[in-house]
């Protein structure tokens, strides 16, 4: 059929059993895959040929069992034949006949071989692999044999490696189908080698060795490349078969939703607007909890039943024009269930929409009149009490925010954290419960003020802030193990300093960030008294807590200075209430000063590094410089070391 064609010739080894042709295989395994490896042809690359080398030796057993005394025990072997174990002599065969496939070119009309084709197994991902790098002698015996025939490669192995006498090498060529058994024996006689005809020496060592190998990565470069182009090309796939199967009423009444992708009638009955849970306003009379749950339905839509049907199914599939957010922590999937409706009304040019699912508080908005342009925002809210609860963010328009506030909220007024000795401004709010506008710090460019909600209740007067999410995070004052809301001129006055620090927080899902005074420094030369502080941050997800500790100069009016911060350490809260941390300080004089402060559980401090020093207690101050690097360490009371925020 093609002159590519490999037909066994006479005097090929007889039956063999494949548990002989197995046993074989495995205990002369590493001198087969040498063969292998040296017989193919050097063009496929050493990484290919290694591979292919341990394919073909592992793909060399008999397809079948010989029944019967065939397969028992050997015959006498001819005198033509190899004096070597007929297992071992069937698999060296096969091995050789795959290698000089291997090393044939794929033609149209010729059938492909397997042994042609890059294997299937053994795989390596990631990895390049190859045989360890010999002597000039061994690069000089490669070179020669990548001038040969893949025929004469197996001529010169089987004289060599194998100490075959000719005519055994021609009767194994016949065997494994090369074309001209002598013309290769001829051109393995034009190959020269140091130690004598054969290389036998240089044909056993580490270079032709795939057994005892080396790895290197692949092109990393190439490789990311090539894995975007696939997840893009999987991701293509996806959105196609996803199109393709859309039903065609998927668009109409849904506005901004995508397409419908199940008929499940558990998920259509949770999208239905007729099955929302709608809270009356005597529940929190009889409930035992005081959260969002209990907060009855307000707004002037909520008998709007299309709104609430766009709502429910751009919650279940938001559309590629929908702007969708979601606080860290927070899942932003579909509602498993009937969700719990909020409020529904047309605030600021926009119809807005909140739910309750009672892990997740849901803002659905588009502009009046239009369903072009709708946000999602996704707001995790799981174990919020009733002053967690207080008030939610309805809208934000033209640099300015309004709340939506809890019922038991009895006043609403708008603070300045700033200005701390000001009287809070009274904030009106509709029959809904929602706020006149006020300035969000979130958009303010600067920090020339910091508007802050302050919400009054039965219990007691709390502070809420804006930092860009649904639910504003709850402001208190004092040590860890005891926060207090921020309502005596001391806390106020403290908060002023701390105030501008809150934007590193935004947008972290932050539920409340307490400021404390860990200590306070007399400073060098008669300076005054210097505060440190420590703000952190707790988050609705209970990880990824923030803590910042900041020193505040004497007499100074303006925030206090960053000196360190950390996230996800447990230092300023209340399962580890002590903190330490250091800053750079300049006199009057023009000297520099390293200063440092832990809490008053801190028995010693020490700088080590650029600048040195100690001191008892829990206040440092050393002469540096202000370029001064050092390492600041304490010992607590009861001698444990604890390094400083970081």
């Amino acid at each position: 059929m093609s002159t590519q064609e490999l037909a066994p010739a006479p005097g090929s080894p007889g039956p063999v059993d494949v548990e002989q042709a197995e046993a074989a295989l495995v205990e002369h395994y590493p001198r087969l895959v040498r063969i292998a490896y040296l017989v193919l042809p050097p063009s496929l690359g050493r990484n290919r040929r290694v591979l292919t080398a341990h394919a073909l030796v592992q793909r060399s057993l008999p397809r079948r069992r010989v029944s019967g005394a065939a397969g028992a025990l050997p015959g006498a072997r001819r005198a033509a034949e190899d004096a070597v174990d007929p297992g071992y002599a069937y698999v060296r065969g096969e091995v050789l006949r795959q290698a000089l496939a291997a090393g044939l070119p794929l033609l149209r009309r010729a059938l492909p071989r397997r042994a042609q084709f890059p294997p299937l197994l053994p795989q390596v991902w990631g990895l390049r692999l190859f045989p360890r790098a010999g002597g000039a002698d061994e690069l000089a015996l490669d070179q020669s044999l990548s001038a040969l025939s893949g025929a004469g490669r197996a001529a010169y192995v089987l004289r060599g490696l194998e100490r075959q006498g000719d005519p055994e090498v021609l009767r194994v060529l016949a065997a494994a189908g090369a074309p001209d058994p002598e013309a290769a024996l001829a051109e393995a006689d034009g190959v020269e080698a140091p130690g004598g005809f054969g290389g036998a020496v240089l044909l056993e060592s580490a270079e032709f060795d795939p057994c005892s190998l080396q790895a290197r990565p692949t092109d990393l470069m190439r490789r990311r490349q090539h894995g975007k182009a696939a997840l893009a090309a999987a991701a293509a796939v996806v959105v196609c078969g996803t199109l393709l199967g859309l039903p065609g009423d998927g668009w109409g009444r849904n506005g901004a939703a995508a397409p419908s992708y199940a008929r499940n009638p558990a998920a259509e009955a949770a999208l239905d607007p007729e099955g929302l849970k709608r809270v009356g306003a005597s529940a929190r009379q009889i409930s035992s909890r005081t959260d969002f749950s209990v907060w009855p339905v307000r707004g002037d839509l909520t008998d709007d039943a299309a709104l609430l049907r766009r709502a429910l199914a751009v919650w279940a599939r938001p559309g590629p024009t929908v702007r969708a957010s979601a606080t860290p922590g927070t899942p932003p999937g579909p509602p498993m269930g009937s969700p719990q409706l909020l409020y529904a009304g047309r605030i600021d040019a926009a119809n807005v929409v909140l739910f309750f699912d009672g892990l997740r508080v849901v803002r659905y908005a588009e502009p009046a009149g239009s369903t072009g342009g709708a946000a999602l925002d996704f707001a995790r809210t799981d174990g919020a009490d009733a002053v967690g609860s207080a008030a939610l963010v309805v809208s934000r328009a033209a640099g300015n925010v309004r709340y939506l506030t809890a019922p038991w909220v009895r006043e609403a007024a708008v603070r300045d954290l700033l200005l701390p000795d000001k009287e809070p401004r009274v904030l009106a709010r509709d029959a809904h419960g929602v706020t006149e506008p006020l300035p969000s710090p979130v958009t303010a460019p600067g920090c020339t003020r910091w508007s802050v909600l302050q919400v009054r209740d039965e219990t007691g007067t709390r502070l809420l802030t804006d930092l860009g999410e649904l639910a504003p995070a709850r402001l208190t004052s004092g040590p860890p193990g005891r926060p207090a809301d921020v309502t005596g001129a001391a806390a106020r006055a403290e908060w002023a300093r701390v105030a501008c620090q809150l934007a590193a927080m935004r947008s972290h899902g932050v539920r409340a960030v307490n400021s404390w005074v860990y200590a306070t420094q007399r400073l060098p030369e008669g300076a005054g008294r210097a505060q440190w502080l420590c703000a952190r941050a707790e988050t609705w997800r209970g990880t990824g807590s923030r803590t910042l500790a900041l020193f505040g100069a004497p007499g100074a009016t303006g925030p206090a200075a960053l000196a360190a911060r950390s996230e996800g350490s447990p230092a300023c809260g209340p399962r580890e209430p002590r903190v330490l941390a250091g800053a750079v300080w300049q006199a009057r004089s023009g000297q520099w000063y390293v200063l440092a402060a832990g809490a008053e559980d801190f028995a010693s401090l020490e700088l080590s590094g650029g600048v040195r020093g100690e001191a008892e207690g829990h206040v440092l101050a050393v002469k540096g410089t202000p370029g001064s690097r050092a390492v600041l360490t304490g010992t607590l009371e009861d001698g444990t070391r604890v390094g400083a925020l970081r």
